[in-house]
């Protein structure tokens, strides 16, 4: 039932099943009509129901957890199709980006069957962005904008970085460039049409500042607009599926709340020491302002990471904290299609992937069109031990060794492979942020940095309901990240933009360490079993970890 179910979904969604390394339907693009849409929701209820004819009581703990995380992942598609319905109001989800970077970056197979798999999704952008011209209504402003960005970060893949790939490859020429320059026509006139979405005066000074009046960034002026807060009823449900916890998001709130209270204390403790102080008001600002010295630029924040990624690999060779992985990552400048909603990302290949593959930890350089001032403290914000400990984050033991491991997992069925969850991913790399900065990699200044961290992703989930369900102003937010948060201006403003781009997402930082920081309370492994302990919580793919905490106390993994 279960393999149904995904071959279906799979070629109902072809980009998501390349980024699973899933190759079948890479000459794709998923079709966001009202029939094609009609159909998907079809098939949907129809597996939902068939799932539901599978008697649970039959099954073995694993059997088990993939029945559950099957009905989670095919409530969640529901749920998007026949109630957020973001394909009708956020033009970023017609921007394929990434399915076309994958097919130039990732080497899967030869170049020549590539470019083959390109020219048919180049061939198929134009309908697809007729379609969505079409199905698209009214939209946030902040969307609109960061989709014009993006459309112009697309057209330079397709112009640029795909004639460079037919240098190399001429014989493809013939086949790959009808399909690029029609490709390439298509996303210039999006860019236009959403361009021509704006009021005159916001695309007339359109610099990427995105302030308005008063200050909320949201204020509704024409008739193509629309907010980009969820309300709570439509929030809550989101949050739901995307946590896919016991927690309910009041519960969320508070425990956000009451940590954000326990780390002011815990951080203005580490600062004292730092500066050899007393703990007070202004000791965590001085120390933080004597790590921020030492700062990174545009010029040197790649180099800066690959210094800190042979560090910390260093560091937990010796540390014997977990088991390391040989999987390849490759350092990369962020592509200009991607940026616009975080500073960082890492882009494994997929789990279903034959190849072998690298993968990309990607960092973004600050927008040409900042000033000086803010550019300076967007890396007063990420300076050199802050990207210490973001490759923590990011890369080792963070979510570069998880996803290597989780690569590795083989389950009963393909769902761990297929449906992943977002809150034990992000909840392992905040949580492995933690445990290396204890253990004293980078000694005070990483600590301190991973500490600030951790109330950023504290402050994210207060970020996340106070935007969608409780009118949080952008004064008020930027107020809450650079005063209890202790965040840099320039940083505080992506955030923002952020939690305005995304619901839900932003939640499961908090509630993922909040959840793994319970589960080894519960079990309680000692010094001696640290490692032992955390290759067991990788061990299981990347489940909920509702899921998670089932398989680890059933007497077969407790052997």
């Amino acid at each position: 039932m279960a393999d149904r179910a995904l071959e279906d979904l799979l070629g109902r969604r072809p980009t998501w099943a390349s980024s699973l390394g899933d190759h079948r339907f890479d000459d794709q693009l998923a079709d966001f009509g009202p029939q094609a849409q009609r159909e998907y929701l079809a098939a949907l209820r129809d597996h939902r129901a068939a799932l539901e004819r599978v008697d649970a009581a039959t099954l073995e703990p694993e059997e088990a957890v993939d029945a559950a995380m099957l009905g989670e992942l095919l409530a969640a598609e529901e749920f998007d199709v026949a109630e957020l319905r973001p394909h009708e109001w956020d033009p970023l989800v017609h921007l394929p980006g990434h399915a076309l970077h994958g097919l130039l970056t990732r080497p899967f197979a030869p170049v020549s069957d590539r470019l083959r798999l390109l020219a048919g999704r180049l061939a198929a952008l134009p309908d697809a962005l007729a379609t969505a011209r079409r199905v698209l209504g009214p939209m946030p402003r902040i969307h609109v904008e960061t989709a014009v960005d993006q459309a112009a970060g697309l057209a330079s893949l397709i112009r640029e970085d795909i004639a460079a790939a037919l240098v190399d490859e001429p014989s493809s020429r013939p086949l790959v460039e009808p399909a690029r320059e029609a490709a390439l026509r298509a996303v210039g006139e999006f860019g236009d049409w959403l361009r021509a979405k704006l009021p005159p005066q916001r695309e007339a000074a359109h610099t990427g500042e995105h302030r308005v009046a008063d200050g909320t960034l949201d204020e509704v002026t024409g008739p193509h607009e629309r907010g980009p807060r969820l309300g709570q009823a439509l929030w809550e449900r989101r949050l739901a599926h995307s946590l896919s916890s016991d927690l309910t998001s009041a519960q969320v709130l508070a425990a956000a709340r009451e940590h954000l209270d326990r780390l002011t204390e815990e951080i203005t403790e580490v600062a004292a020491r730092y500066v050899g102080g007393r703990p007070g008001t202004d000791v965590v600002r001085q120390a933080l302002d004597l790590v921020a010295a030492d700062a990174p630029d545009d010029t040197t924040v790649v180099a800066d990471i690959r210094a800190a990624l042979a560090d910390v690999t260093a560091f937990l060779v010796d540390a014997d904290l977990i088991s390391l992985t040989d999987d390849p990552l490759d350092v990369v400048e962020m592509p200009e299609f991607a940026r616009g909603v975080s500073v960082a990302y890492c882009d494994p290949p997929g789990p279903l992937e034959t190849a072998s593959l690298p993968t990309f930890y990607a960092i973004a350089p600050t927008p040409q069109h900042w000033p000086d001032t803010r550019r300076r403290s967007f890396y007063r914000e990420y300076n050199r031990a802050a990207l210490r400990n973001l490759t923590v984050h990011e890369a080792v033991p963070g979510h570069h060794l998880q996803i290597a491991v989780d690569r590795r997992f083989r389950g009963p069925t393909r769902v761990r492979t297929a449906a992943k969850s977002t809150s034990f991913i992000e909840g392992w790399a905040v949580y492995a942020e933690q445990i290396v900065a204890e253990a004293g990699f980078g000694g005070l200044p990483v600590r301190l940095m991973q500490l600030k961290m951790q109330l950023r992703s504290t402050i994210n989930a207060l970020l996340d309901h106070g935007v969608h369900c409780a009118g949080l102003t952008m004064p008020e937010a930027m107020a809450l990240m650079m005063d209890r948060g202790l965040q840099e201006e320039g940083e505080a403003h992506g955030k923002w933009r952020r939690a305005l781009l995304t619901s839900g997402q932003l939640s499961t930082y908090f509630v993922g360490w909040k959840e793994l920081t319970e589960l080894r309370l519960a079990l309680r492994p000692g010094p001696s079993t640290l490692r032992a302990f955390h290759d067991e919580l990788l061990a299981h793919g990347s489940p909920p970890i509702r899921h998670l905490r089932a398989l680890l106390t059933t007497p077969r993994s407790a052997a």
